[in-house]
């Protein structure tokens, strides 16, 4: 990992940190998380326009999934959460915005091949 100094207007700072620390991760991570997104998003143009709060991000085994953009909140979570759980304690569980809620569900409904085989996939290396 290298270090690189950046220099943010201190309103972004400010702004930047509540939201991290609403996320439970550190201003580095979620800077982190944040850079990823958009060199994702830039570099493989896969984002659906008609959802413009999920993006993807490559997981530690390499595959890309679709998550909750600035969140790291996967697509498929919210899925299975929403098997056994109201929409209500989901957006708590998670500190997700109803809007976020209904964006990840609408765009698990324009996907669905997409995330169920990821679903699926993650329940087959657990067995």
């Amino acid at each position: 990992m290298t270090r690189y100094a950046l220099n943010l207007p201190m309103a972004l700072k400010q702004a930047a940190e509540r939201v991290a620390k609403k996320q439970g991760v550190s201003l580095n991570q979620f800077v982190l998380w944040s850079v990823a997104e958009k060199v994702g998003e830039l570099s493989q143009e896969l984002d659906d326009a008609d959802f413009p709060d999920i993006t993807y991000r490559r997981g530690t085994s390499g595959v890309l999934s679709p998550v909750i953009r600035g969140t790291g909140i996967r697509v498929q979570t919210i899925v299975i959460e929403a098997e056994s759980k109201s929409p209500n304690e989901i957006a708590e569980d998670y500190d997700l915005t109803k809007f976020q809620l209904r964006e990840a569900l609408g765009f698990y409904e324009a996907h669905r091949a997409e995330i169920d085989a990821h679903i699926q996939a993650e329940a087959a290396l657990k067995a």
